[in-house]
């Protein structure tokens, strides 16, 4: 069947990666896998920082829908299918569309914050509360959005996080000592995740490691200042490709990654996809992604003693890093997989589609 998709907060080919950006295309992969056509309902982007109290970008968004429904209605999808929906980005698109189409709405990945019902975000945040209630099926990431989501809505499904494994099945190199660190340098939760990190790093600095860091953006020079006093141990890459990705995740023995605000972090399925085990803290979906003590380590939200004392432990460890090595290969083949997500998402779209 043919579905209409759309991502309010950043489009699947928009120029700037991410892990959003990511887990959108893997959703249209994996509704080609499962025998359906994706299409692009709209570029639309109705982020914005500061709220829309004066409705701009909802008017814009009113247009937008506009649009998309003339495109559509010679030849309507049998569904339509948001990815992430939450009081910054609102789906002002979707809802409407799919009402004058007469067609299933479904979203993938919502968030609902009862405080943004008042202040920058109320409209957006009520916008959120209506899709919801319109859409026949909610995918939640995590059993943590699913507990957020249940007040609004009732039709929920969980729906793992995953990822295309086949890129990450490259040979191993590491020493035993090589750690490595993915993300973004934003000023933001990623900045924090870094001076975590930095702190952490410092606890164990009798230990024999070389950190080397993936990312680049407008906070560099904060993060590069943090890790500064740790000189040659660590080394800054920049950013990387999609394509360089897994040859770096895969000479690495232990990704470490404080996780701060992360909804489950794509790094952390990436690095697991490649047998290399985690270190990473317990926030928001990350104890969902990394099985605890067999895939990696999850640790106290922002506990900076114990990321460091959980990372010592497995430097001290050779043998149980190994056995971790093997374990978050499986575990990701296993639970976060594409096929087994295109399976999943086959069968919501059958169970909603008339």
């Amino acid at each position: 069947m043919r579905v209409a998709f759309y991502a309010p907060l950043k489009p699947p080919d928009h120029p700037t990666p991410s892990g959003d950006r990511r887990m959108a295309r893997l959703l249209m992969v994996a509704l080609e896998i499962g025998g359906h056509t994706p299409v692009l309902a709209s570029r639309f982007r109705s982020r914005d920082a500061d709220g829309d109290p004066d409705g701009r970008i909802e008017a814009l968004g009113a247009e937008a829908a506009k649009e998309c429904l003339a495109q559509l209605k010679a030849d309507p999808p049998a569904a339509w299918l948001t990815y992430h929906l939450y009081h910054k980005a609102p789906d002002w698109l979707g809802p409407p569309v799919a009402r004058a189409l007469g067609i299933p709405y479904l979203v993938a990945e919502a968030s609902f914050a009862p405080k943004r019902a008042t202040g920058p975000f109320a409209r957006g945040h009520q916008a959120v509360a209506k899709a919801l209630k319109q859409a026949a099926a909610v995918l939640a990431l995590s059993r943590l959005d699913m507990e957020c989501l249940k007040p609004v809505t009732k039709r929920l499904h969980h729906f793992p996080p995953f990822l295309d494994a086949r890129p990450f099945a490259v040979p191993r190199g590491g020493d035993g000592a090589r750690l490595l660190a993915v993300g973004m340098m934003r000023e933001d939760a990623k900045l924090r995740s870094y001076l975590l990190l930095a702190a952490a790093m410092k606890h164990i600095a009798d230990r024999r490691w070389h950190l080397s860091i993936v990312g680049d953006g407008p906070a560099r020079a904060e993060i590069e200042t943090a890790f500064a006093p740790l000189g040659e141990r660590v080394t800054f890459h920049g950013a990387a490709t999609p394509e360089e990705l897994p040859a770096l995740y895969a000479a690495a023995d232990l990704l470490v990654w404080p996780a701060v605000d992360e909804a489950f972090g794509m790094a952390l399925l990436e690095a697991q996809a490649t047998g290399t085990p985690v270190v990473a803290g317990g926030y928001g979906g990350v104890p969902e992604v990394v099985a605890d003590g067999v895939s990696g380590l999850v640790t106290p939200l922002g506990d900076v003693a114990s990321f460091a004392a959980a990372v010592a432990s497995l430097l001290d460890d050779p043998t149980r890093l190994q056995a971790m090595s093997r374990a978050a290969r499986n575990h990701i083949s296993d639970r976060h997989g594409l096929p087994e997500a295109a399976r999943r998402l086959d069968a919501i779209l059958a169970s909603v589609v008339r």
